[in-house]
Parts: structure tokens; sequence; C-alpha cells
């Protein structure tokens, strides 16, 4: 259950890559709510902004968060902020001594580091503004190299690095808590990866995936389209014995969270009638890289499966994306657990994307919706929906008997809008260089 802040919550800043900036307020949300908070910023928040402060109910929360975040950098306890100098000093002279006290013991050993956001400041300058918190009541010795406490000085100037103001435009002093975990985003990089395919997922992205689903420990996590993890008998002639997901995920030192891979049809069903997964999180086929085709024929003639050998390959046919979506959907509702999060990607067309052709289901509630774009016209975005409802029969049926819930047909064409943008594009660099040669 997630605490409500009252007024002896404390204020932290967060200070946040400048990166995937869609995808960094679900996942600031997802770990607070699943460290047993709610996101509570202050009065005029902004999104976009690298630096937030928040109203967090304990310390031990906030470490929680930072143990899992890539989309953030650092983490202080906030002490003071303004728009100047002065106004800084003036919030510094009203932090609540009580607070600062067991930080600035004379017994202790501190440092203090000067960050600047959009702007380069002389090694001198970072001196000056330093030798400025000599009114802050330090009792403990400076130590460069290892000291008990960290503090830092942060300013903003803004976002724009074509319009430096001379000032910065927000100035914060806090102390340092905890830093995130970014440095996982090129441990795991892919170009350091055992066995990688054609369409294996960035790291850093794979890490947001897994908080945006509140993913913990001893969930059990399932991916109906596992990708690089499937090594189909057919495959096995072009693979060593150790290429394979279990192979990556002994490389990571994860092998124990690996239960198995097997090979199905997702279009049809193979497990019981049961809530059994704690999250969902998969990146579908769109038709690009990867075929979208499941078991079966036109013409609806079926073999007995006793006369299917070891070695056949199915009949097959096209798998549109809106029964893709739509049976994955089905999926998510009868087999997580309640509360349980479904995460995945849904390619669009960028120039006919709105909100109603998300994939909506009864079961399920949409809580978030980030864009990661691919080129001019097309993108994908990143969809977690969470159960709420248990799984009735006639919900299987639900896109055909509610129009707010049909799903949206123009998804089947989006191999085709994928390829005339690029074959316009084409042409168009063409036409530019015969006019340049003209």
């Amino acid at each position: 259950m997630a605490l409500p802040c009252s007024r002896a919550c404390r204020k932290y800043l967060l200070h946040l890559a400048q990166e995937n900036i869609e995808f960094r307020l679900p996942e600031i949300k997802s770990l607070l709510a699943l460290n047993g908070g709610q996101f509570t910023p202050e009065e005029n928040f902004n999104e976009k902004s690298p630096f937030w402060v928040l109203n967090i109910p304990s310390e031990e929360i906030a470490q929680g968060i930072m143990k899992r975040t890539v989309c953030a950098k650092s983490l202080f306890e906030l002490w003071g902020q303004g728009r100047t100098h002065e106004d800084l000093q003036a919030s510094l002279n009203s932090y609540p001594m009580e607070n600062m006290v067991p930080y600035l013991k004379p017994d202790s050993t501190y440092k203090i580091n000067v960050y600047t956001f959009n702007k380069t400041v002389t090694h001198l300058d970072r001196i000056k503004r330093i030798d400025a918190l000599e009114f802050l009541p330090f009792q403990g010795k400076v130590n460069l190299k290892n000291p008990e406490n960290v503090f830092c000085l942060l300013e903003d100037y803004g976002s724009d690095p074509n319009s430096i103001p001379e000032e910065p435009v927000h100035i914060y002093f806090g102390r340092w808590i905890a830093d995130g975990q970014r440095e996982l985003i090129r441990s795991y990089s892919v170009k350091k990866r055992h066995f990688i395919g054609n369409t294996s997922m960035d790291a850093g992205l794979s890490f947001i995936m897994a908080n945006h689903c509140k993913v913990k420990a001893n969930d059990l996590v399932f991916d109906p389209f596992v990708g690089t993890g499937k090594a189909s008998r057919k495959d096995q002639k072009w693979r060593g014995p150790d290429e394979n997901i279990r192979a990556n995920l002994r490389q990571y030192g994860a092998e124990k969270s690996y239960i198995d891979v097997l090979v199905s049809d997702a279009s049809k069903t193979i497990w019981r009638p049961r809530e059994l997964f704690d999250a969902i999180i998969t990146d579908p086929p769109y038709g690009i890289r990867e075929s979208t085709r499941k078991t079966g024929s036109q013409k609806e003639i079926i073999k007995p499966a006793e006369e299917c050998g070891e070695n056949h390959v199915p009949v097959s046919m096209a798998y549109h994306l809106s029964d893709i979506f739509t049976d994955l959907l089905n999926f998510a509702a009868k087999h997580l657990v309640m509360g349980g999060r479904l995460v995945y990607w849904l390619p669009v067309y960028r120039p006919e994307y709105s909100e109603e052709i998300i994939p909506k289901h009864p079961c399920l509630k949409l809580i978030s919706n980030c864009e990661q774009t691919l080129s001019s016209h097309t993108a994908r975005r990143l969809i977690t929906m969470e159960k709420l409802k248990e799984f009735e029969e006639k919900d299987e049926l639900a896109h055909l008997t509610d129009s707010k819930l049909s799903p949206y047909q123009g998804h089947n064409s989006f191999r085709e809008k994928y390829f005339s943008g690029i074959t316009k594009k084409i042409a168009k660099e063409e036409a530019n260089n015969t006019k340049n040669k003209d």
C-alpha cells in the first residue's frame, strides 16, 4: 500500500538523464509504487526538466527507487533551492537545523561537488561557488577521496544549448543519497552480449520495460515473443550449443532466474486457464525484420497430429497485427494475477496516430503510453496495462461486441506504410541528387 506523503515528508531532488524523456515519469511512478510510496511532485512540476523535486515518505523508499532506476542519475535530500544564490541562501537558512546536524558533526568528513546543467564553468568558478556556502555550519573535515557525506550544488541553465543564460534559471543544494543504475546500460550492452538476433532489445529499454512492469524478486515473468530465446530444431544446425537465452543469462550471472523456453504458436494458447504470471513483458513482431505468421491454412485442412513427424513444418498463414494484439490482451487478462502488468511495444504510423488506436480490454487499465521515434513517419509506443478485473468468458469476444474495444485495423498495414515511407525518402534523395548534379 502506498504511503501518503504528509508534512513529515522530506523533499528530494531527482537528477534525471535527458534521454528517453517520455519513459521517465512512468518508471519513477512505478518504482515509487513498488517501494510503497506515491508520486507527489512540487508545484510547477516540469516533466521534461532534468531536475524533479519530489516529496518522498522516507529515505528507505528513496534508496529503493535508486536501486532500480535507469532513467535517473542521482538523488539528493534537498536542503534548499532558489532562482538566485541569494534565494538559495535564504532557503538554506530556513531549513530545519535538526535535519542538518547529523551530517555536520566535528568528527565527520565531507566534500561539496558543483554540477551545472547545460553550461560548463571553470574550476575557479566552482571553488568560488563552494566558498559562497561558508555560512553553512560545517564542522567536519574536508575529504575529497572518501568522505562520509557528499553535498552538491546544482545549477540549471535551461535546456536550450543555443541560448544559454548568463545566470542559472534555478539552483539547488542537497545531500547526496544515491546514484541510479545507469551503468547497467553499458555493462548489459547488446554489443557485449554473447548471443543476439535481428531484433534484440536495447539494454536500457529492457530495464525500463521491467521497471514499468513493476517486476520484483521471485516474480514469474512471461515473454510470448521471446526472440533470441527461440531455438527450434531447424535452427540447431546453424547455432552453436550455447547460442540461446540461457547462455545470455549465464553471462550476466542470472541463470538461476531462467525457467525454460518453449516453441509454440502465440495464437493458440497451451496454458491451463488460470492466473499464472506476475508480469508479461514482450515485443511482438511488426512484420519488418520478423514475419507475422501463425499455424493454419485458409483451407482449414488440419493434418492429424499423429501423422506429423518430428521434422514436420506446419502450414502457416498471415497473423495480422490487430489479431496479435487482441490475442495478447486476452492472454494477459486470462493469465495475469490481479494487479499484474502487461508491457509491450506497439508499432504506429505517426500520421495516423491517436490514443484511440491503442488496443483496449475490459480487464486491463492503461497505465502509460510512451513513444520511441523510429523515423519521420513511424514510431513504436511502449504500452503498460494493469489487470484490474477478473476475466470472464464474455470478455474474450468483447472486441466484437463493443465498438469502443474494436481493434484498429490500420495496424495491419504497418509494414506497407513503413516501406512506403522508406521508398519516398529514397526517391526524394535521388531527386535532390539529380537536381544538384544539374
